[in-house]
């Protein structure tokens, strides 16, 4: 059988204060095409259908539009799971009856985890749930990690799995040794978040939500298909896609990647300012694309933002390469405690990490002046 493996769509996401309803419409229209060409025997969406718990109405709106489209008119089953950004109370809404047109979508964690058959093939729905719910749904008390909680879930599965027929995990997780991007959010602090890809071993193909890149971690039965769009420019150079993934009776899978493209890309350019606002420069852009400018200019410049907007009208961020490379220097600033400095080295070594200009004989001499009239005033006290 076959079905096309998609997760984090984000609907309703707010990217530097412009919402990416628009966007998400184009490329879901895309994605319905791709459907329509495929064929598929199922769509499985792995988490964070909406960004937020209460999406905007439009949002809501979208997501019934392209699921109506899928499942009611064109008549694929359509396989899905709340993550860590739905709210599970409110995806639950409506499953009892969604099922009669093979609509499964499961918001709520609960005690049945009896799979869905599709052509021959049980899909495991695992929504995103925090340790504590498992803890308290299974009645153990030794679950206090998301790892934890992932292998008493699939240990639960695995007591009923008919190992006759191929096996798929749906599930919205943080395998440990993903790559990250700042439009995720994190399910934990340190390390607690993380499950291990190991727990995944009872199933021929493991499809996962939560990190945006399809190249998040390199396994050859777990993956992420990674999210719809770009929603940050930690993620501008990560390509986006969507998986074909075809398994037999046996459980043996092949992998395809279709990619989905958006009317705007999110990127980063820089220059100087006189540079980008060159014709010859700019010509060869695609100056609607949403944009994270850095400029090399040192120095005050007048409105720099709204010129450049004149040419690139969807600049989101602007920032001076000098002021990044401070802020640098500032956030690896730690004070010396143990090694044995003068009070002008300890000053100079300050002055290095504050900014990016020449510590000067001038600058020296002015300063051992200041520290020994300091030193000469506390003397006299």
């Amino acid at each position: 059988m076959k079905f096309i493996h998609t997760a984090d769509w984000h609907l309703g996401k707010l990217v530097h204060g412009i919402y990416m309803t628009e966007q998400q419409r184009e490329v879901l229209y895309q994605f319905v095409q791709l459907v329509e060409d495929e064929q598929p025997d199922a769509v499985v969406i792995a988490g964070d259908l909406y960004d937020r718990s209460v999406p905007p109405t439009e949002a809501v709106e979208l997501l019934d539009e392209i699921l109506y489209k899928i499942n009611v008119e064109l008549k694929i089953p359509v396989i899905a799971i709340s993550g860590n950004h739905d709210s599970a109370e409110r995806l639950s809404f409506g499953t009892s009856w969604y099922k009669q047109s093979r609509l499964y979508l499961k918001g709520k964690l609960t005690n049945d985890l009896t799979p869905i058959e599709v052509e021959g093939v049980h899909f495991h729905l695992i929504p995103y749930a925090d340790p504590g719910i498992v803890r308290q749904l299974l009645q153990d008390d030794s679950i206090h990690s998301h790892h934890n909680a992932m292998q008493a879930l699939v240990g639960e599965i695995e007591k009923n799995m008919d190992t006759s027929l191929p096996q798929v995990f749906v599930g919205h997780a943080f395998v440990l040794g993903g790559k990250t991007s700042d439009s995720e959010r994190t399910l934990s602090v340190g390390g607690s978040g993380c499950v291990g890809s190991e727990l995944f071993d009872p199933f021929h193909y493991t499809a996962l939500g939560h990190l945006h890149s399809p190249d998040a971690i390199k396994h050859a039965r777990v993956k992420y298909s990674g999210s719809l769009l770009k929603y940050s420019f930690s993620e501008a150079k990560q390509r986006k896609a969507v998986s074909i993934v075809e398994i037999d009776s046996k459980g043996n899978i092949s992998i395809e990647e279709k990619t989905l493209t958006p009317k705007q890309d999110m990127r980063e350019i820089e220059g100087f300012m006189e540079e980008l606002l060159d014709p010859h420069f700019f010509n060869d852009q695609k100056t609607d694309d949403f944009l994270k400018v850095t400029l090399h200019d040192e120095g005050a410049l007048i409105d720099p933002i709204n010129k450049l907007r004149q040419v690139y009208p969807n600049v989101l961020h602007l920032e001076k390469k000098v002021e990044q490379y401070d802020l640098r220097r500032k956030e690896n600033y730690s004070t010396v405690k143990d090694e044995r400095k003068t009070e002008l080295e300890l000053f100079q070594q300050f002055y290095n990490e504050m900014t990016t200009s020449d510590f000067s004989e001038e600058k020296k001499q002015m300063m051992i002046n200041v520290i020994e009239k300091a030193k000469r005033e506390a003397e006299k006290k």
